[in-house]
């Protein structure tokens, strides 16, 4: 579907009121109302740029469902924010989209080239960051003298150094490549797998489909701490009961689900991981045979990152990137293959470049907050974005009550 330009896009809402012939009806259903929010209006077009945005940003979740849900509350959001007086100006919006774009090491021009390439319009994008900024400062302004911390609770906070986790989780993995031409096949093999409930059959669909180290094992994983996993597959997993599976969670090259057996309480204070140090080493073929076995002999080779320097001797640079990231910066699918490591470990179970690239995984190391120097102006910040952060949920779900949506 090609993207309509914003000067189109205004003139099929003006030509929207004019008598319609039988062709222009689709136009007509693209751009009606499909939810209303108190007097705020969004349109399916809405809905489906980005639900595109989303599957280009590779976030977890049905694209519809987190679109329609994502939509409202920037709705509430944005009238909230306007309702206290801010309204970002065009230069801090571009200041925003800039630094979004510069996340995933990308200029804001490269960045909308390649929400272009997925069919996403620079308006969708412009909206998008615009309620994030308002709402950033609307925060801000209303809740910053309720998110001071007291000195005892930095002093707490830096004797929280224990390795434990208060909730515990045993998850079935299953990653499935998504093969070129097979894409809708694998994302409706998925969709089915997501209503499962019985460990057995979904075991069974690990062993049979599943791409991680996993697979002989029905994609069974043992007891992890829930502070181990990257933050965004967090509150999906929190939000299963056990024998249930998450909804197909798009990442490059692949589909993932995860099924929850079992979840506890441990007792223990999690230790925050201030940053993750891995490498990743791209091996081309894929994940051929031939790929698969030079991988596992390099596995055989390598104690640790630093080896992997010798191994990509004399090849061109980007075969090899080293990366430290604080955990929420990295790619979710990256995230959450780490989680299952040991600093040393490999794993094989990602490709890159739709497939044609195996990407050899190794931790290096995690850094915890406190062992980085128990900084305490670190510690503050922390826990004041911490405080706001669930002061701004609150008064998300308050709007969100209050607000009358109507969904058609």
């Amino acid at each position: 579907m090609q993207v309509m330009s914003a000067r189109l896009f205004r003139s099929v809402i003006l030509a929207a009121g004019l008598a319609l012939s039988p062709a222009m009806a689709p136009a007509q259903g693209l751009f009606s109302p499909a939810i209303q929010v108190d007097d705020m209006v969004i349109t399916n077009y809405e809905i489906d740029q980005r639900a595109r945005m989303i599957e280009v940003l590779n976030q977890p979740g049905d694209p519809q469902t987190e679109a329609r849900q994502q939509l409202i509350d920037d709705r509430l959001r944005m009238q909230a924010a306007l309702d206290a007086g801010i309204d970002p100006t065009e230069e801090q919006v571009l200041d925003g989209m800039t630094e979004f774009a510069g996340r995933a090491n990308l200029s804001r021009e490269e960045f909308l080239a390649a929400l272009a390439q997925g069919g996403v319009a620079e308006e969708t994008f412009r909206d998008f960051v615009r309620a994030g900024f308002a709402w950033r400062e609307l925060v801000r302004a209303r809740f910053q003298a309720r998110a001071d911390v007291s000195e005892a609770e930095i002093d707490r906070a830096l004797s929280r150094s224990g390795g434990g986790s208060d909730v515990r989780v045993l998850l079935s993995e299953i990653i499935m490549p998504m093969p070129a031409g097979q894409e809708e096949a694998v994302r409706a093999r998925a969709s089915r797998i997501a209503q499962m409930r019985s460990e057995s059959e979904f075991s069974a669909q690990a062993r049979e489909y599943s791409a991680t180290a996993t697979r002989g094992e029905g994609g069974r994983l043992p007891w992890q701490d829930l502070t181990e996993l990257p933050p965004v597959l967090q509150p999906l997993i929190l939000g299963l009961a056990p024998g249930e599976v998450t909804q197909p969670i798009p990442i490059p090259g692949a589909i993932a689900l995860f099924q929850l057996r079992g979840l506890e309480e441990s007792g223990y204070t999690p230790a925050e991981v201030a940053s993750v140090d891995y490498a990743a080493y791209y091996l081309p073929g894929g994940r051929s045979a031939e790929t698969l076995a030079r991988a596992r002999v390099l596995a055989s080779q390598v104690d640790r990152c630093d080896d992997l320097y010798g191994a990509a001797k004399g090849q061109p640079p980007e075969v090899l990137e080293r990366v430290t990231l604080p955990p929420a910066e990295i790619p979710t699918d990256v995230a959450y293959e780490l989680s299952k490591l040991d600093p040393g470990e490999v794993s094989t179970a990602l490709t890159r470049a739709n497939g044609q690239t195996l990407v050899f995984l190794m931790l290096c190391n995690r850094t915890s907050a406190v062992a980085e120097g128990a900084d305490r102006d670190q510690v503050l910040n922390g826990l004041r974005n911490q405080r706001l952060s669930q002061l701004a949920d609150s008064y998300l779900a308050q709007l969100r009550a209050d607000a009358r949506i109507v969904e058609r």
